[in-house]
């Protein structure tokens, strides 16, 4: 799930929040009640799990390509 930020109007207190891409953007602070305001972040990207890299996916054999040709 992504993470968002969203920065207080009154407290400028910055609150990191991870939601759904279906959950509904936070309207208001956590911690004052007041307005927020969603903030441009640079988000971390990570790739879990397998097949991400070249040693993880099934080699083709050489003998296969011959019996093709």
């Amino acid at each position: 799930m992504p993470m968002y930020e969203y920065q207080c109007e009154k407290c400028q207190k910055v609150h990191e929040v991870i939601q759904k891409f279906s959950d509904a953007p936070l309207t208001e602070c956590p911690e004052c009640q007041a307005p927020v305001t969603k903030l441009m972040s640079m988000n971390s990207f990570a790739l879990q799990g397998t097949g991400w890299y070249t040693t993880d996916y099934k080699r083709k054999s050489s003998d296969s390509s011959s019996k093709k040709e």
